[in-house]
C-alpha cells in the first residue's frame, strides 16, 4: 500500500490534487514467493498470483466497478504491473476508460522532455538524430514509442518511418528484424534491418547514434569505452542513465562528465551529486517522473478530460522541456529546478487541459481563458483556514 498512498501524496503536495479526491489501492492477486505464503505474519493473499483468465476477469471487474461508481472521470493510474500486463491493460482500457500507466507514459513524458531540452542547446531538431536504447522493456519501449511520436509530428512523417531513427539492445544484443519470430510484440516494431549485433559497443560502433538511453537495470553498464565511444560520434553526446536506485545505474554523472571530457549531455534516473570537471561544476538533471504525473493528474482533472490521449502525453513533455532555460543548460540542467514544481506543474496542467480541449474530450465548460491561472487556482494547498 506504501507505492499508492506514497504516489498520491504527490499529486497532492507537487500537483495540488486535492486529497479528498485521491483513493489509493492495491489489488492482491497473490505472491508465488515461497517465503512469503509461508510466513505467518504475512498480510497478503495466500495464494499463488492468478494468471491468464482469472486475472483478467478481476481486473475487468475491478475496471467496470470504478467506472460505475465514479463516474469516466476519473482517472485510474496504473503503477508498478508486470511489463506484459502493463501494455495490454493500457491498451485495453485506453479506449473505454480515463488511464494512464506512469511506468510508461510518465516515463516516456520526463525522458522526452529531457531529450528536446537537451537539442534545442546542443542543436538540430529529434529527426536529425540517431537514439539507441539500451533496455527494451515497458520504460524502454514507451520512451522509443513516444519519441517516435513526436518525431512524426514534428517532421509530418510517418509513426513507422519515425520509428527508422529508434533502436533498441536488449539482453541478447541489438533488436533486428532476424530476430522477429522470437520476441515480444512490443519490441518488433523496432527489428530493423541490420546484422545481429550482441553487444551495446558494438552497437553503438554501428549505428552511430546521438544519444545512448538506458533502462534496463544493468548497472555500470556504460563503461568507459561506451561513453568514449559516444564522445567520438558526437560533439556532444546525450548520456541518459535512468535506472535507479544508484546501484542499478548505468553509469554515474561523475563518469559520464570525466569520459567524455565535460561534453555528456547527461541525466540519470538515481540522484547524483554535483560534479566539478576542469574548473567548470555540472549539476546532472535528475529525470525524475514526478515531474511530469502530478501536473498532468492535475490537468486531466480540472479540464473534466473522458479520456487520455497520447497528444496530451506529448504536450506535458513540451511544457516540461519549455522550461528549461540557457541558464540551467549552462549548468548541465536539462530540467527546470524541482524546486519550482508547482509552478512547473500548474503549466504541464494548462497544456494538458488545452490539448483535452482542442480534442473535444474536456467537459468542464466554459472553456477557462486563462488555463494556467485556472490550473493554479484548482491547487490544494495544506494551509488551514483562519476564523478570527
Amino acid at each position: 500500500m506504501g507505492i499508492p498512498v506514497g504516489k498520491l501524496a504527490l499529486y497532492t503536495a507537487l500537483g495540488g490534487v486535492r486529497p479528498s479526491a485521491c483513493l489509493p489501492i492495491t489489488i492482491d492477486v497473490g505472491t508465488n514467493n515461497e517465503e512469503l505464503l509461508n510466513d505467518e505474519f504475512y498480510i497478503g493473499l495466500r495464494q499463488k498470483r492468478a494468471t491468464g483468465q482469472e486475472y483478467t476477469e478481476l481486473l475487468d471487474e475491478f475496471m467496470v466497478a470504478v467506472k460505475q461508481n465514479y463516474g469516466q472521470k476519473v482517472l485510474v493510474q496504473f503503477e508498478d504491473f508486470a511489463n506484459h500486463n502493463a501494455f495490454t491493460l493500457l491498451e485495453k482500457y485506453k479506449a473505454t476508460h480515463l488511464v494512464f500507466n506512469d511506468d510508461i507514459q510518465g516515463t516516456a513524458a520526463v525522458v522526452l522532455a529531457g531529450l528536446m531540452a537537451g537539442l534545442k542547446f546542443a542543436g538540430g531538431t529529434l529527426a536529425d538524430h540517431t537514439f539507441l536504447f539500451f533496455g527494451a522493456g515497458e520504460a524502454g519501449t514507451g520512451i522509443a514509442e513516444l519519441v517516435a511520436l513526436e518525431i512524426s509530428m514534428q517532421s509530418k512523417t510517418s509513426q513507422e518511418e519515425a520509428r527508422k531513427n529508434i533502436w533498441l539492445v536488449d539482453s541478447k544484443g541489438l533488436i533486428v528484424s532476424s530476430r522477429k519470430d522470437s520476441i515480444q510484440p512490443f519490441k518488433k516494431l523496432y527489428a530493423h534491418e541490420h546484422e545481429p549485433v550482441k553487444d551495446l559497443l558494438s552497437a553503438i560502433k554501428d549505428i552511430k547514434p546521438t544519444a545512448l538511453i538506458g533502462s534496463a537495470g544493468v548497472g555500470q553498464s556504460f563503461t568507459k569505452e561506451v561513453i568514449e565511444a559516444m564522445s567520438s560520434i558526437n560533439k556532444r553526446p546525450i548520456i541518459l542513465a535512468l535506472s535507479n536506485p544508484t546501484s542499478k545505474s548505468e553509469c554515474t554523472a561523475e563518469q559520464a562528465y570525466s569520459w567524455s571530457q565535460g561534453r555528456a549531455i547527461f541525466g540519470s534516473g538515481s540522484p547524483f551529486d554535483p560534479v566539478k570537471y576542469n574548473d567548470k561544476l555540472f549539476v546532472p538533471a535528475q529525470a525524475n517522473n514526478a515531474y511530469i504525473f502530478p501536473g498532468f493528474g492535475l490537468g486531466v482533472v480540472t479540464s473534466g478530460a473522458i479520456r487520455v490521449k497520447d497528444d496530451m502525453v506529448l504536450a506535458a513533455a513540451e511544457a516540461l522541456a519549455e522550461q528549461v532555460t540557457a541558464e540551467h543548460f549552462d549548468k548541465g540542467l536539462i530540467y527546470p529546478p524541482f524546486s519550482s514544481i508547482r509552478k512547473i506543474s500548474a503549466n504541464i496542467a494548462a497544456r494538458v487541459a488545452v490539448k483535452a480541449y482542442d480534442l473535444g474530450l474536456a467537459s468542464h465548460l466554459p472553456r477557462p481563458k486563462d488555463l494556467v491561472k485556472y490550473a493554479e487556482s484548482c491547487m490544494y494547498s495544506p494551509i488551514y483556514r483562519s476564523y478570527r
